[in-house]
């Protein structure tokens, strides 16, 4: 390792250590991936791409010793939520649209059964020509 990827990992973990405490110097305070790659003066990305082992290790002591879900998994688990709502709206939705399809075939099935058999013929009008089957 580098001396600055070194710098940079032990910048990170007094971020950590002062974000845990409640006692932030730059940032906002929040237990977030984004308030300690500021309080670190790291960037974002390089925190989540060079340092993912400090990424996950924050979020474990997060849980551990603040007794708190971090927020992005807050909002993961709403969104789980939010989404198996839907599915299961889309899914009785779909049943009802089934049994309406059901319904519209057997409807359909005895108005084609009841004209088939019907005494009377359906009046044609003069325009159009009917067309009979062949007798055999």
């Amino acid at each position: 390792m580098t001396e600055q990827h070194q710098d940079e990992r032990i910048r990170v973990r007094e971020a950590m250590d002062r974000l845990l405490a409640g006692q932030p110097t730059v940032s906002n305070g929040s237990l977030t991936v984004t308030a300690l790659a500021v309080e670190a003066d790291v960037h974002r990305m390089a925190l989540m791409k060079r340092h993912a082992d400090l990424k996950n290790e924050f979020y474990e002591r997060v849980r551990n010793e603040t007794q708190q879900v971090p927020e992005t998994e807050k909002r993961l688990r709403e969104t789980v939520t939010k989404l198996r709502k839907t599915i299961a709206n889309q899914k009785a939705e779909i049943d009802e649209l089934r049994h309406q399809v059901t319904g519209l075939t057997l409807a359909s099935a005895v108005l084609t059964q009841e004209r088939g058999t019907s005494a009377q013929p359906v009046p044609t009008p003069d325009n159009v020509v009917v067309f009979r089957p062949p007798t055999a």
